[in-house]
């Protein structure tokens, strides 16, 4: 959607649901951050229950206790390490828009 057509939408909102027009920016802009927020927060659920652990330092800790081979697990160890920092940002981003 071009920049146009994404600043007639917002004006048209504004008009027909009779907010302001920043208001419904940032009402928008914390939806999309709530939602990939979830998304990410599934993903981390769904690689920590894979291993049975709690973060990524934990899955770091079973490495050096020998519990989690790493040879079969270092890019799922990788995608948390990514998705717990990915989690922290979207988690800056939403209280900035608080």
């Amino acid at each position: 959607m071009t920049e146009a057509r994404v600043h007639k939408v917002i004006d048209v909102l504004s008009k027909e649901l009779n907010l302001p027009k920043d208001n419904i920016v940032e009402q928008g802009l914390r939806t999309l951050l709530e939602k990939k927020l979830l998304e990410v927060k599934a993903e981390i659920f769904r690689l920590c229950g894979k291993y049975g652990v709690k973060s990524v330092e934990d899955m770091d800790n079973s490495y050096r206790n020998g519990s989690i081979e790493e040879e079969d697990s270092w890019r799922d160890f990788q995608r948390l390490d990514h998705l717990e920092y990915k989690k922290e940002q979207l988690e800056k981003l939403l209280e900035e828009i608080k």
